[in-house]
């Protein structure tokens, strides 16, 4: 059957929600190159790195241990909570307590999970945009209302306490921190994620902190934690963390929230009717990812940096691209408006939006980019760097050859 019949209804829930617009991309790219087209893919923010060693023998030697072959605490290992909070004295500066940790199957269960348990119909969550594309999707899904609040490249995509208050009202309920950032890889000034703490604390929202790209951070900039620097938002505040980009443990899928303790006990509640728990052996091996040395992720990192330097050169080479060094994560999200509304590639093909210009960038150059509409930001384009060098190489190439034809 192609289609529902006109009885077959789907919720209003889910119809209000958008694909994910970064598994279209790079599932339309993936789908390409099974029919045998070379296409490169900037699109998923994946590290092509291999787990480390070290972790993957963790994980092989629990495959054969009967004791991982049962269900887990619906909250996770205690040794992994254990671990994570330990984690997060070390890289965060603050102790939290191993019954504030919630294990999630990979970080967007951990978000989902979240705004289920906080949000009520009509409670609006404000997002500063550029943003990660579920963020205001898992919004909607929890009966809430997304407010987006802009910051462009003029402002670093960093946003101001006055802007975040001119968008604040009486229905106001948390408000959602990612630094590092997907899609800008911008890295909020210490003074900014402070002043927004404190804002947050002084108008009694939750404060809803994503770190996971925590370690990646360039030319001296550092990730500031907002429950360090201002420890009174502790008590209303959810961290949202995971293995995944850190550790390149991408397919694992192992996540995690850290938050005040009535609010995990609901959020294990929920995870309780949902999942029942994380698969077992990716517990083990995210428990050898979070107690282990961080070597290995700096190696990753150098790696990233200079894949940063080179996509950052390449794409300002680029006449009618704008694109900002980015200082975290590993996206690149250059302005391309300049490229709007003109005849471009061998075919004179005219892109209105970024968002025509990234299907004429696959189905022309086959390369694959995620429009900034997904991100509340249109006009621009993100591309991750966490792929081979001379993958990004060739596909730089193709985007300056295409736009010169």
């Amino acid at each position: 059957m192609a289609e529902l019949e006109s009885w077959q209804t789907l919720s209003d829930r889910i119809n209000s929600v958008s694909p994910s617009a970064t598994l279209a991309v790079d599932g339309k790219a993936k789908a390409l190159k099974a029919a045998g087209v070379d296409v490169i893919g900037f699109g998923a923010g994946e590290p092509n790195f291999p787990t480390p060693d070290y972790i993957v023998d963790v994980a092989a030697a629990a495959c054969r241990d009967p004791k991982n072959h049962r269900y887990t605490p619906t909250a996770g290992l205690p040794e992994l909570r254990e671990a994570i909070a330990a984690k997060t004295l070390r890289d965060s500066g603050y102790e939290v307590a191993p019954s504030q940790v919630v294990v999630t199957n990979g970080g967007k269960q951990a978000v989902f999970e979240t705004f289920q348990v906080l949000i009520n119909d009509g409670d609006e969550v404000i997002i500063p945009a550029p943003f990660w594309t579920s963020y205001t999707e898992v919004v909607k899904l929890a009966g809430g209302k997304p407010v987006e609040v802009f910051s462009g490249s003029d402002q670093n995509f960093t946003p101001t306490v006055d802007q975040l208050e001119a968008a604040r009202t009486e229905r106001t309920k948390a408000i959602v921190l990612n630094s590092p950032s997907n899609p800008t890889g911008a890295v909020w000034p210490e003074e900014t994620v402070r002043a927004i703490g404190e804002w947050a604390v002084a108008n009694h929202l939750w404060v809803i902190s994503d770190e996971i790209y925590e370690h990646l951070n360039y030319d001296g900039t550092k990730t500031t934690y907002v429950g360090a620097v201002v420890p009174e938002v502790r008590d209303q505040l959810i961290v949202l963390n995971g293995v995944a980009k850190t550790y390149a443990m991408t397919g694992w899928r192992v996540g995690w929230s850290i938050a005040p303790e009535p609010v995990a006990k609901a959020i294990a509640k929920l995870s309780g009717h949902m999942t029942s728990n994380v698969a077992n052996v990716s517990q083990r091996a995210a428990l050898a990812a979070v107690a282990g040395p961080l070597d290995e992720v700096h190696v990753m990192r150098e790696a990233f940096d200079k894949r940063r330097r080179a996509i950052v050169a390449a794409l300002n080479a680029i006449p009618g691209v704008d694109c900002p060094t980015p200082t975290g994560a590993f996206y690149a999200f250059p302005n391309v408006e300049a490229l709007l509304g003109k005849p471009l590639g061998p075919n004179g093909s005219v892109a209105a939006t970024s968002s025509d210009l990234a299907a004429l960038l696959l189905d022309e150059a086959h390369i694959a980019a995620v429009p900034g509409e997904a991100f509340g930001a249109p006009g621009y384009l993100r591309f991750s760097y966490a792929l081979a060098d001379d993958q990004l190489a060739e596909g730089m190439k193709r985007f300056q050859d295409w736009v010169a034809a």
